[in-house]
């Protein structure tokens, strides 16, 4: 359905654009009305829940209540400094306009502050300092005055002789260094009073026993807060000496328990107002973000309260806080008003909304009634051609099931054609192994490799016809009774050749050797054969395959387990689909056989399942005994070869030296060949065939490009589908390389179609074989390769002099070339250069130049580089300004005689000869 389609199947065009402008309208007055500046203050409490601390915070609250503008958050850190760390970072992480804090203590915040002002997020200190000038202000009282107006206050009291004990806070802060310095200097600098003790904090006992020490004396105490100076006030009453010592206290507080109470009790003498600076606070928060500029220091004055002033005081704090309380009643209304008016406001907008929504929708549903009748007809023509339509997919459909069926009975037909053939393959193989056998002597290599293959052909045809009964579910079982261990020996000596060309470790082990099971040996030897060739196809060399059958009550367990390659864990649910190969798996491979397993092993009522970790392991479950089988399914047959006869019987074990016969001594010296083919029959037939003709070098492609570099073989043959490279990119690599481009290439491959051939060229493959070929084709291939090569390097080597410059070789080595006479051109005057300055130069290493050089022609480097030589020479001897001896040094020549020798023995005449005669030329 197209979109305009679709558009009108829910509604008019018309009426939707509206409904979507209308709701981009409502939704954009409520952008505008929510919309507004906030000033977002983020204040850090150090401390507890201290009276006055709860005094700071609520003048806090109720001055921001007071700016609509202002949205404060408190942060409590409850004297933890980590935690105080932990909340200043996040706000400067939610990036607040303003920072107030009130540090615990003056050295461990001093990062984290200016983390914040190097941010350029201001920073308002209150009550406490920190060791940093890194902050925009302070505010608080200052607290050496207030030590010193508590020192004034107590000399002032009386003019006898005074003891005094100081009792201060048990913390570094600030407020406490400060006040203690303050009282300490006025009352030391005073000859009627003496400070005889200083408290960190109140320890009750050893205070006691200071009261206890002075008897009757006049004592005057000053704790740093009221909260300090009631509890001293309490040690003094339970000794009963209260009413001969004077309390003063700092805070000042309006609340039951504050110092203004104390003082009016009697419980202390004098308390000092110490404003807690909130209020201020929010002040100068405003005023910074509105871009005035605060004192460093805001200094917060503070008052003596005692019996004359205290109920003045009290009085005045009342008055205060009931007008804030009507403050805060007051800002509670207008925001209850604000809400009500936000609220009313929105209503009335749905209202609008809702209205003009009905009349669109009365609209719409008048535009409906005509486009229904409309529609109906569309619907009806629609229907008709979807009718035409669904008759021609059904007749499609038919044809392509016909056509199919057909493709299928032809291919199951022909695949019963092969049988026919390779039947005959192996009743002849069967005949010629008999004469063999009359004759007293063993089968030769060939005959065994062509039973071999011609009994994997004969299963693989054998799996398409499997396959397409599956399908037709026409499979009917025959089982019999079966010593299971007997019949896995028997599939195990099949595959020990192969584990002992390949030094696999292949082990069968049964914990009872007399197990006997119904099975159908036909179908249950092709699951045998499947997983094992799966093992040994995907198990490297020096590996280990083995075997494990087990009882486990009703049940037989039999265990395939490798160490091969295994199968990814996301694939592993996918194994046993038809058609399935992995996506690490670079063997050829049709796809049925697993799948066809697990259709043998469920047809026998059992399970087969499959582990993958460091290899691959296949599990089958089959139910012992015969009562899960119907009576038409059971036949009897004999018993299987037992295991002991079969390992008694005589084994194919010929040894390669016995397969095939030496080579007859050849003392020439032969080209080397590279084989890279995994298939490890096709190797080693290829390589000992070969092996008359060539020096054979065999790699099953995994360090195939690691033995062409080493080796530098005169010619490569190379199979294209291999386990980690294809033969299409390991020619690719070696063509762009130096060291290896001029070595000729021939690519094997089942692949026949253009596609393939053109990758092949695009690789640069000097020749493109496919399976199966001809052996002597192959061999002629080789050798014509190698004589063309051969003719290209003899002509080059006998030309050297004309041909500096020339397009002989493909562009790789020509580029070689070109550099390689270059540096000997620029070092020709050079006695000293070497054949190891010109490896370096080249950046390669001097044995794979000594084999680069030998390959293309037929020289080694020496000889090259003093054929050069001796070229030049040849045209400087024409110049007749030049003497011999100059012509000797110019050309890198040791001596003039060392280069008579040579030349005499390159051109067979010397270089005074060679002149003259060049000259009446």
């Amino acid at each position: 359905m197209s979109t305009k389609k679709a558009f009108r199947t829910f509604g008019s065009p018309k009426v939707g654009t509206v409904l979507f402008l209308l709701l981009m309208i409502l939704h954009g007055c409520k952008d505008a009305s929510t919309k507004s500046d906030k000033i977002n203050i983020g204040f850090s409490q150090g401390l507890g829940n201290h009276p006055w601390r709860q005094a700071m915070n609520h003048s806090m609250e109720i001055q921001a209540s007071l700016h609509s503008e202002v949205q404060l958050s408190i942060s409590k850190a409850e004297g933890s400094v980590k935690k105080q760390i932990e909340d200043i970072q996040k706000m400067i992480d939610s990036r607040v306009d303003i920072i107030i804090i009130s540090p615990i203590e003056p050295n461990s915040l001093i990062p984290i502050v200016e983390k914040a002002y190097e941010q350029k997020i201001p920073v308002i200190l209150v009550d406490r300092k920190i060791n940093s000038s890194k902050y925009t202000t302070y505010i608080g009282a200052d607290n050496i005055e207030i030590g010193k107006e508590a020192g004034q206050y107590i000399i002032s009291d009386s003019k006898n002789l005074k003891k005094v004990i100081e009792i201060k806070g048990d913390d570094n802060s600030s407020p406490t260094i400060e006040r203690s310095l303050g009282f300490q200097q006025t009352i030391k600098n005073n000859s009627n009073t003496e400070l005889i003790k200083t408290f960190k904090g109140l320890p009750a006992e050893a205070f006691r026993k200071t009261l206890d020490s002075l008897g009757n004396q006049s004592l005057y105490v000053f704790a740093f807060n009221d909260q300090l100076a009631t509890q001293a006030w309490q040690i003094a009453r339970n000794a009963g000496v209260e009413n001969q010592i004077k309390f003063i206290g700092v805070d000042g507080l309006n609340t039951k328990d504050g110092g203004i109470q104390m003082v009016l009790d009697g419980k202390l003498n004098a308390t000092l107002l110490y404003p807690t600076g909130g209020a201020e606070a929010i002040e100068s928060a405003i005023k910074i973000y509105n871009g005035q500029i605060p004192p460093k220091r805001i200094k917060l004055s503070t008052t003596i309260i005692d019996r004359l002033n205290a109920e003045i005081m009290r009085n005045q704090f009342d008055k205060i806080i009931e007008q804030q309380g009507v403050i805060e009643n007051q800002v509670n209304a207008v925001k209850k008003q604000t809400e009500l008016y936000a609220s009313q406001k929105e209503l009335f907008r749905w209202s609008v909304v809702l209205l003009m929504l009905m009349f669109c929708l009365v609209a719409y549903a008048i535009y409906l009634i005509y486009a229904i009748k409309i529609k109906n007809k569309q619907l009806t023509l629609t229907n008709e051609r979807i009718t035409i339509q669904r008759n021609q997919i059904e007749m499609i459909a038919d044809e392509l099931k016909q056509s199919n069926e057909a493709r299928v009975n032809f291919f199951t037909g022909l695949s019963h054609e092969f049988k026919t053939p390779i039947t005959l393959i192996l009743s002849s193989l069967e005949s010629l192994k008999e004469i063999f056998k009359s004759k007293g002597t063993k089968p030769s290599y060939e005959i065994e490799l062509i039973n071999k293959n011609s009994n994997r052909l004969l299963r693989l045809v054998d799996n398409l016809l499997d396959f397409r009964k599956i399908e037709n579910k026409t499979f009917n079982l025959r089982v019999s009774k079966t010593n299971i261990y007997d019949f896995t020996y028997g599939i195990f000596r099949d595959f020990e050749n192969e584990a002992k060309k390949r030094n696999i470790k292949f082990e069968i082990r049964s914990t009872n050797k007399n197990l006997e099971l119904y099975i159908d040996r036909n179908l249950m030897d092709k699951v045998y054969f499947n997983l094992l060739s799966n093992a040994f196809k995907f198990t490297p060399d020096n590996g280990k395959i083995e075997i494990t059958i087990l009882e486990k009550g009703n049940q037989a367990v039999i265990t395939f387990k490798d160490n091969g390659i295994g199968i990814p864990e996301k694939e592993i649910g996918n194994v046993f689909e038809a058609y399935f190969k992995g996506s690490n798996n670079r063997k050829n491979s049709s796809g049925i056989g697993l799948h066809l397993s697990r259709q043998f092993v469920e047809l026998h009522l059992g399970k087969i399942e499959v582990n993958s970790f460091q290899g691959t392991e296949f599990i089958i479950n089959l139910y012992k005994g015969n009562k899960h089988f119907n009576e038409d399914q059971m036949v009897k047959e004999s018993s299987v070869m037992d295991a002991e006869t079969l390992a008694k019987a005589a084994v194919f074990t010929e040894t390669e030296s016995e397969i095939f016969p030496a080579n007859p001594e050849d003392k020439s010296e032969k080209y080397s060949l590279l084989l890279v083919e995994d298939n490890s029959d096709l190797s080693f037939f290829l390589s000992n065939k070969l092996n008359y003709e060539f020096d054979v070098e065999v790699s099953d492609g995994k360090d195939a490009i690691e033995k062409a570099l080493s080796e530098i073989p005169d010619i490569i043959v190379c199979d294209v589908n291999l386990p980690d490279k294809n033969g299409f990119e390991i020619c690719e690599i070696l063509k762009n390389d130096l060291r290896t481009s001029h070595i000729p290439i021939i690519l094997l491959t089942a692949l026949d179609n253009k596609e393939s051939y053109l990758q092949g060229l695009k690789s640069g493959v000097d020749l493109y074989l496919t399976k199966p070929f001809s052996f002597p084709i192959l061999t002629q291939s080789l050798r014509s390769l190698l004589y063309n090569r051969e003719k290209l390097r003899y002509y080059y080597t006998n030309n050297i002099g004309r041909i500096v410059d020339s397009k002989s070789f493909g562009s790789m080595e020509q580029t070689f070339v070109n550099k390689l006479n270059q540096i000997i051109q620029a070092n020709i005057d050079n006695a000293e250069f070497s054949v190891e300055n010109l490896a370096d130069l080249l950046n390669i290493s001097r044995i794979q130049l000594y084999r680069k050089i030998k390959a293309m022609f037929d020289v080694n480097v020496s000889d090259y580089i003093s054929n050069i030589r001796l070229e030049q020479a040849k045209s400087m001897l024409q110049n007749p300004e030049l003497t011999i001896s100059e012509i000797a040094y110019k050309t890198g020549f040791s001596s003039p005689n060392y280069f008579s020798t040579v030349f005499k023995n390159k051109f067979g005449i010397s270089p005074n000869i060679y002149r003259k005669s060049a000259g009446e030329e």
